[in-house]
């Protein structure tokens, strides 16, 4: 049997250890208070609209955030332990450390979701209006509607094609906070 030494050093660094693990902290990750958009609205509000979907205007379901929690949440467990020792058993530095990977899947998750694509009209609106999309109005989204039943169909690629990155704002509001 081999016996462990150091007596009252060992004992006081297993207390300090002790202390820091014990130590509470929250992570929250996602679109925190006070993120807004240009026009004022804030952006949890929008993210939970493309997220769930508004049917009654015409916005279906893009699921980018349950889809990257279900995908990945299985795997932060582990993370966790493993970053807790390389921070040093800092809580506040390893639920840091978590918060920037978390929203790294949540952004890599907003970038990879394709589905449902968006509708003629959208993609309509964003080939007149580019990234300007509070120029646009109801009348705006009436000629639109006309047009896209008139057969007029829209020429946008790349990311003004994209649901959920046509501006980018969603994507760049994502951040975590750790609370202690």
């Amino acid at each position: 049997m081999n016996a462990l030494s150091g007596g009252a050093k060992l004992q006081a660094k297993l207390a300090e250890l002790s202390q820091q693990v014990s130590k509470k902290a929250e992570l929250r990750v996602g679109f925190l208070e006070g993120a807004t958009y240009e026009d004022g609205k804030p952006v949890a509000m929008i993210a939970a609209i493309q997220e769930f979907g508004a049917p009654k205007a015409g916005i279906p379901p893009r699921p980018y955030f349950r889809t990257m929690v279900s995908e990945k949440s299985s795997e932060w467990g582990d993370k966790v332990g493993k970053v807790l020792v390389a921070a040093e058993y800092d809580v506040d530095r390893a639920m840091g450390l978590m918060g920037q990977g978390i929203a790294g899947q949540l952004r890599a998750s907003i970038i990879k979701t394709n589905s449902p694509p968006l509708s003629d009209v959208t993609l309509l609106l964003r080939e007149r209006f580019g990234n300007r999309r509070d120029e646009i109005t109801g009348a705006d989204v009436a000629q639109a509607r006309r047009d896209v039943a008139a057969g007029v169909k829209p020429s946008v690629t790349g990311t003004q094609a994209k649901p959920l990155v046509w501006t980018g704002h969603l994507l760049n509001s994502v951040d975590y906070e750790v609370r202690s």
